[in-house]
């Protein structure tokens, strides 16, 4: 058995190159390990060759010599037959590394995948959508707009909650808002953490406000102050720990809503797992498709909170400046 890398993600910008990840930013390419998504204190790492990364996560117990390198080289000259066979030397859990940077890399691989697999080899996936998308035959269609949207979305206000702390966002929080949308702004200020139940306190004042927004057609967001709260001190376990509070707090926001709302956005790869599971406890969802590239649309479950809610999952580095203001508009 083994575990298969791809973080290809062309709608994020996402691409591998002779085993390092890049991140398009504009015009340019900048090596993961360059970004500010490496810096992160909870998350962050150094490498941005995907073997040195698997090293420096795993402690040293999987080695970038052990890794498998599924190459470009060999994906274009569709050696099919030679890397079902790499991937059937694979043993012991070691990882797999797959160089993609546009989709037909990842047909190719998959044929390979599948041959693989036929001869009864087993792995797990650590990946971005585009393996799923071949995997399952799902063909490109077109965006999702208003007229997709509004049949199951009341004249209710929605709500967009912004967890999410990494440059884009900000960007795109201050260009919604600045946009001169009908929108109603609320700052929740997760810096309370260091009150004794400052936070719950801060949840409920939001809450209300949300809900006399909603309940007059108002849409309304939500955005955790910009500037970033970081415990002052080197334990990892206590930073996670106050980061997951902040995160529990944001998410219990929705969790704590009585009026439903006509649409949510959730921006923030986190904040918006959290709120499709946790907070409306989404067991089984219709995914509708993209409303822009890389930022897909759940239409809820029977079983969630607020049953057929058009529910927007946002992931913080994606998209333009204007890529928010622009979904908002969308379904307002």
């Amino acid at each position: 058995a083994g575990e298969i890398i791809v973080p290809f993600f062309q709608e994020g910008g996402r691409l591998t190159m002779d085993n390092i990840h890049y991140v398009k930013d504009g015009d340019q390419l900048v090596p993961a390990g360059a970004t500010e998504f490496a810096k992160d204190k909870s998350f962050g790492y150094a490498s941005s060759h995907i073997g040195d990364y698997v090293e420096e996560k795993t402690q040293g117990r999987y080695t970038r010599e052990h890794c498998t390198y599924i190459s470009l080289d060999d994906l274009r000259a569709l050696r099919v037959e030679a890397i079902a066979e790499q991937l059937q030397q694979v043993q012991d859990f070691n990882k797999v590394i797959v160089n993609a940077v546009e989709y037909v890399d990842i047909k190719v691989f998959v044929l390979a995948l599948l041959q693989a697999m036929e001869q009864g080899k087993e792995f797990m996936f650590r990946s971005a959508a585009a393996v799923t998308r071949v995997l399952g035959g799902i063909q490109p269609k077109p965006l999702l707009t208003r007229e997709h949207l509004r049949e199951s979305a009341s004249r209710r206000g929605g709500l967009v909650i912004i967890g999410s702390h990494v440059n884009k966002t900000t960007q795109q929080y201050e260009h919604l808002r600045t946009s001169g949308l009908p929108l109603q702004f609320l700052e929740f200020d997760q810096h309370r953490v260091t009150e004794e139940g400052g936070l719950q306190r801060e949840v409920q004042r939001v809450v209300k406000e949300v809900e006399e927004h909603i309940a007059v057609g108002q849409s309304a967001v939500v955005c955790t102050r910009r500037e970033r709260y970081d415990p002052d001190t080197y334990d990892e376990d206590e930073q996670l720990r106050v980061s997951q509070a902040i995160s529990d707090a944001v998410m219990s926001i929705v969790a704590q809503l009585s009026a439903r709302p006509g649409f949510i956005i959730a921006k923030g790869g986190v904040t918006s797992s959290d709120v499709g599971t946790k907070a409306l406890q989404v067991r089984r969802a219709l995914v509708m498709g993209q409303i822009r590239p890389g930022i897909p649309v759940w239409l809820t479950g029977e079983e969630s909170k607020f049953p057929q809610l058009p529910f927007v999952i946002f992931p913080g580095n994606v998209g333009g400046e204007e890529t928010l203001t622009d979904i908002v508009q969308e379904l307002l």
